[in-house]
Order: C-alpha cells, then sequence, then structure tokens
C-alpha cells in the first residue's frame, strides 16, 4: 500500500476513527523509539569489552601477525 493511498483512505474515516488512528501510530512510534535507547546501551556495552589499555598495532606488526598465522596454518 502506498502512502498517497493510505492518505486518502485516512481522509475518508470518521474524525473518532482518524484521531484513532493518529494514537496508533503515535503509539507506535513511542515503542519504535523506547528501543533505540536500549539497543544504543547494549552497542555501547560490546564496543567496551573491545577497549584495551594497548596501542593499536602497527601495520607491519599486522603483517608479522599474518604471516604468522599463515605459517601454522599451512606448515
Amino acid at each position: 500500500m502506498s502512502l498517497q493511498s493510505l492518505k486518502e483512505q485516512a481522509r475518508q474515516l470518521s474524525v473518532s476513527e482518524r484521531l484513532e488512528l493518529v494514537s496508533a501510530i503515535i503509539e507506535s512510534l513511542q515503542d519504535s523509539s523506547s528501543q533505540l535507547p536500549e539497543r544504543s546501551r547494549i552497542i555501547k556495552q560490546m564496543k567496551g569489552l573491545l577497549k584495551t589499555d594497548q596501542s593499536a598495532p602497527t601495520d607491519d606488526q599486522v603483517k608479522a601477525m599474518l604471516e604468522e598465522r599463515r605459517v601454522e596454518k599451512y606448515l
């Protein structure tokens, strides 16, 4: 259903039905927005799990780690 057809159908409703529709839309938006802070909190917690006191490895260190892994895997 397109937005335009939905708008046309809404205009055909009685005033009380339109108010009920608006209320249902607002309620659905509140439900959606209440989930966002929870999701953001969880994402922040997950990022916190990845934090370390060490600095990020340099490109050379990463290359060395990859090379070590290849040697372990294929030898």
